[in-house]
């Protein structure tokens, strides 16, 4: 497709082929070692609103834009749904498929059936429309930009949440990605209930057992992709866990 139609040419294109509305989904937090895995799907009417002329990548896009797009999406869009995936459940099932299932959560549970759907990267089985994984989709899609921007600001704003809940991790900062003063935090605390334990670098601030390596670069690998940082390890469960509780995580 051209790109010279803006992010609103392969919505285009399908609405004209009958194939309409159009829905995206993409997520937030895939790679940090820390905190949930948010999911959005977005359903964008038809009509190209100027206050929307700002979606892209919510990557490319400063707190401040993301923070003043959010309501123009939840007020414009005809559907949208954000789902939550804590990091227990990334543990218990592994990023991909908690990624994948988070999709089809999301796309479910619309208000409005969407006749086609969009999704960043990959293809996501499940979904009861026909559907199409694009590569880069949150910067060449318009529906896909504004689920980006839905998943990123909720998930910023539950990992600012955390920072109180939890002090001494810095998650207002980082956002639970591998940063170094977070790397530095999680030796000297330990992991919170709300670190991946399936993550290789919480396992071993944890003291847990060394896992399977080719299961850690498998994981990682998949862990990549829409995030700007990459965790250390992925799946992986292990039963005998070192994790602080919420209410005494300080060592």
């Amino acid at each position: 497709m051209r790109r010279a139609g803006g992010l609103r040419t392969l919505e285009a294109a399908l609405i004209r082929s009958g194939l309409g509305p159009v829905a995206g989904v993409d997520e937030a937090g895939r790679g940090p070692c820390a905190g949930p895995l948010v999911v959005a799907a977005c359903l964008l009417a038809p009509k190209a609103y100027d206050k929307l002329a700002g979606l892209d990548d919510s990557k490319k896009l400063t707190e401040a834009v993301r923070e003043e797009l959010y309501p123009v999406i939840t007020r414009l869009a005809l559907a949208w749904k954000v789902v939550v995936v804590p990091a227990w459940e990334i543990d218990s099932i592994g990023i991909h498929v908690a990624n994948i299932e988070g999709m089809r959560r999301a796309v479910a549970g619309l208000g409005q059936r969407p006749g086609y759907v969009l999704t960043d990267g990959f293809r996501v089985p499940g979904i009861p429309v026909p559907s199409l994984p694009v590569i880069g989709g949150d910067g060449a899609a318009a529906c896909i930009a504004a689920a980006s921007i839905l998943a990123k600001v909720t998930r910023d704003r539950m990992m600012v949440e955390l920072d109180e809940r939890l002090p001494g991790y810095g998650f207002a900062g980082h956002k639970g990605y591998n940063t170094p003063e977070h790397t530095a935090a999680l030796n000297r605390l330990g992991p919170s209930s709300e670190h991946r334990r399936s993550w290789r670098n919480v396992r071993e601030a944890a003291g847990l057992r060394p896992e399977n390596g080719a299961l850690d670069a498998a994981d990682a690998l998949l862990a990549t992709g829409t995030d700007d940082m990459i965790s250390e390890g992925a799946e992986a469960v292990v039963g005998d866990s070192r994790v602080a509780t919420d209410a005494a995580h300080a060592r």
